[in-house]
């Protein structure tokens, strides 16, 4: 790792990351943030707002963002995202239909 990496906290490196290797999040009308980051456990939180919201390839954009991040940094290991549509793409979607009358 070169001494001017080491010199930026792990966030500013992850946030500068984000802004270099996802470029289109921002041409979309999207942003994309550092929620939280546990150094500790090597886990990072990030949220994607904005045109984001709702987009259709939102869950590409994620698991790119995953990927690339566990890729990038020896000092993450998991990344959780979310695009503030109520639910996390870390986890399947399942419906609640226990009330459906069909």
């Amino acid at each position: 790792m070169s001494s001017q990496a080491s010199e930026k906290s792990l966030e500013e490196r992850i946030e500068l990351f984000m802004r270099r290797n996802f470029p289109q999040i921002q041409m979309h009308g999207g942003d994309a943030g550092i929620e939280a980051l546990d150094k500790d456990t090597g886990e990072v939180w990030i949220s994607l707002t904005g045109a984001c919201s709702g987009c259709g390839i939102s869950p590409m954009t994620i698991q790119a963002l995953k990927s690339r991040m566990v890729a990038e940094f020896d000092e993450i290991n998991q990344v959780h995202a979310s695009t503030g549509m109520g639910f996390d793409y870390d986890e399947p979607f399942e419906p609640d239909v226990s009330d459906a009358p069909f």
